[in-house]
């Protein structure tokens, strides 16, 4: 019996190396091919900036480079998606899998590994996320910003953190470059006996002072509660770093990482203005690099049905199925940060809904012998 058990453990094994051989060449295809259409679209932009704004082609190639680490972790869930499809569809179409199963192999067992490969995919997207991916595109969006505003004294971005050399920490939510002015302003200062909020309504800039109008400040002390209030009608607040200086700390929540989005989230949440599209936003840093696992779940059963048709398929419905899970989770970052869904279910929804529906096609794959049967 022992002999026999070995046996098996080893047959599933082959088995196991056989369908992941199926699945990484298509994998690795897919994501390398749409990594090039993003090239490509990107490029197209691109060029513009050597044509119109006369940027030099090296700093539109530092550009490109710069942008390829974001591209690719987009690619990959296309890529996971493609090569579940097609190994297992290769093997429902030459009924290979019909063999397997008849030996007694549930079809559970047989995309086992390929979800776990999908699991290592999001893993290694997660960490890029969180390593490389905003780093670079703080890079990227400096010489962006650069090419586009190269008066002497760039423009402020809005819904933009940044930094100053003291340390203090600024939010914008909105900028009207043509007449400077500020809406929605969150200025938080470290240094003295107690941390400082500011907050603005409005204001007007200038390259050393902001003039700020509506002000509330706050002080806040060691047990996070506000010590002291001052209201007043305009307040000039001097800036230590001209703007061309503050101009390259400028960051999106795309430049930052989950925690460095959460020290914001942190030191802004008592500032009585809305951040609820950043908490959204630092859940999504988490949920969205789990897409490589959470639609190779729904590919995995799907393949059954779609597997006799070929690459073709596999590659329209990668697209597809890609297309739906990132608008679903478009629509839901929306309705966070609008209020109408809390931050953690907005971010986390998508991801639920998929899963759910693979898990099901799973047990219906498993019972009837084909997902749709």
């Amino acid at each position: 019996m022992a002999v026999v058990q070995e046996r098996r453990r080893g047959h599933l094994l082959l088995i196991d190396r056989y369908v992941l051989r199926e699945f990484l060449l298509p994998f690795l295809g897919c994501a390398a091919g749409f990594s090039l259409i993003l090239v490509s679209g990107l490029l197209f932009e691109l060029t513009d900036l050597i044509l119109v704004k006369r940027v030099e082609w090296q700093v539109v190639v530092r550009m490109l480079f710069y942008r390829l680490p974001d591209l690719v972790v987009t690619s990959l869930p296309v890529g996971a998606l493609f090569g579940v499809l097609l190994a297992l569809g290769r093997l429902a179409r030459d009924n290979e899998l019909t063999v397997i199963r008849a030996a007694g192999v549930s079809f559970s067992r047989i995309a086992r590994w390929l979800i776990l490969a999908c699991l290592g995919i999001s893993l290694a997207a997660y960490g890029l996320n969180e390593r490389v991916v905003p780093w670079a595109n703080h890079q990227y969006q400096t010489l962006l910003r650069k090419a586009i505003f190269k008066d002497p004294v760039p423009a402020v971005q809005e819904q933009v953190f940044f930094r100053d050399g003291d340390g203090n920490v600024f939010y914008v939510r909105r900028v009207d470059t043509a007449r400077s002015s500020l809406e929605d302003v969150m200025i938080y200062q470290p240094g003295g006996a107690f941390p400082r909020m500011i907050t603005a309504r409005s204001g007007l800039y200038t390259d050393r002072v902001w003039h700020l109008e509506d002000v509330v400040t706050r002080e806040i002390g060691d047990d996070g509660f506000v010590q002291r209030e001052v209201r007043a009608e305009r307040l000039n607040f001097p800036m230590t770093d001209d703007t061309a200086t503050f101009f390259g700390e400028q960051r999106t929540t795309d430049e930052m990482t989950r925690a460095e989005l959460a020290e914001h989230i942190r030191l802004f949440q008592q500032s009585g203005i809305d951040v609820r599209a950043f908490v959204v936003d630092y859940h999504m840093k988490l949920a969205l690099p789990l897409a490589s696992l959470v639609l190779a779940l729904l590919a995995a059963p799907f393949s059954l049905w779609g597997g006799r048709h070929g690459w073709v398929f596999g590659l329209g419905a990668s697209v597809a199925l890609a297309f739906v899970y990132y608008t679903v989770n478009a629509l839901f970052r929306s309705l966070g940060a609008n209020g109408a869904l809390p931050p953690f279910l907005a971010a986390w929804l998508g991801n639920w809904m998929f899963a759910a529906v693979g898990v099901w096609l799973f047990f219906r794959a498993d019972r009837a012998g084909g997902p749709f049967r």
